[in-house]
C-alpha cells in the first residue's frame, strides 16, 4: 500500500500507544464532525502498537485500556481523541482556518487605545503575519489569544475590552424593539421610564460597538440616544 493512500491515527493513552491506518480525507472529515460510517474511514481491520513495523495490538491490551475488543469502537476512540497525521493541503487548510477564527475573534473586542475605536480585521491579519505568530492548529482560539494580542501589541496599539452603551429608546419605538435590542449583549440594567422610553445599559465586546450602535440606529429609525459609559479592558 502507498504511504499516499494512508495516514496514521495515533492515542496515546495510560502509557500505551496505539495506531490505526485510515484515509486522509474521510479521517479528517470525522474528525471535523461529518457522519461516516468508521469502516469507510479505517484501512483494515487492526488496532496496531507500531504501524509503521506491523505489530498490532493484543485482544488483552485492548480489553485493558478500551474495555472492549471491539475494533470499530476503538477505531472510533481513537480517532475522535488521538492525533491524526494530516497531508500538507489539510494542514495548510487548518491552519487558515484556525488563523481566521483568531483574528475574528480579536476584533471582536479590538480597539485602538489611544481612539477607542475598532480594529479592522485585516489590521489584525496583517499584525500577526509581521509578528510572525505561529498558530497552533491544536490548541483552541481562546488559549491562543492572549499570547497573539501581546506579539501584535509591537506591531500595533491594541487592546481587548468590553464597552457599556447607554442606550435610550423614545416611547414611540421601546416596546417595538426592546427585545431585539436586548439580544445584542448583556443587559446591565433595564429601566422603562413613567412616559414609555427603555433605558438599557448594555455591555458588548468593544470591537462590535460601531456594528451595534448602526444596528440600533437602523431598528429606531435613528432616534435612538447612545452614549458609551465606559470600556473596561478584558
Amino acid at each position: 500500500m502507498s504511504k499516499k493512500e494512508y495516514v496514521i491515527a495515533r492515542l496515546n493513552v495510560k502509557g500505551k500507544k496505539f495506531e490505526i491506518l485510515v484515509d486522509p480525507d474521510k479521517a479528517f472529515a470525522f474528525k471535523e464532525g461529518k457522519k461516516i460510517p468508521i469502516q469507510d474511514v479505517v484501512i483494515g481491520e487492526f488496532v496496531y502498537k507500531d504501524a509503521k513495523k506491523g505489530l498490532k495490538a493484543s485482544p488483552e491490551e485492548l480489553e485493558q485500556v478500551f474495555r472492549t475488543t471491539d475494533i470499530a469502537k476503538i477505531c472510533e476512540i481513537i480517532l475522535r481523541e488521538g492525533e491524526l497525521q494530516l497531508t500538507a493541503d489539510q494542514r495548510r487548510q487548518l491552519l487558515e482556518t484556525k488563523k481566521k477564527q483568531i483574528v475574528y475573534h480579536i476584533s471582536r473586542s479590538a480597539i485602538d487605545p489611544r481612539t477607542k475605536t475598532p480594529i479592522p480585521p485585516t489590521l489584525i491579519e496583517k499584525a500577526i503575519e509581521e509578528a510572525k505568530v505561529a498558530i497552533d492548529i491544536h490548541k483552541s482560539v481562546e488559549e491562543q489569544v492572549p499570547a497573539i494580542v501581546k506579539a501584535i501589541s509591537k506591531i500595533i496599539p491594541i487592546r481587548l475590552a468590553k464597552v457599556l452603551l447607554g442606550i435610550t429608546i423614545p416611547p414611540g419605538y421601546a416596546h417595538k424593539v426592546a427585545s431585539q435590542i436586548m439580544k445584542l449583549g448583556e443587559v446591565r440594567k433595564n429601566v422603562w421610564t413613567n412616559d414609555g422610553a427603555l433605558v438599557i445599559e448594555l455591555e458588548i465586546p468593544a470591537g462590535i460597538q460601531n456594528e451595534v450602535i448602526e444596528q440600533i440606529n437602523k431598528m429606531t429609525k435613528g432616534n435612538a440616544n447612545i452614549k458609551v459609559l465606559t470600556y473596561e479592558q478584558i
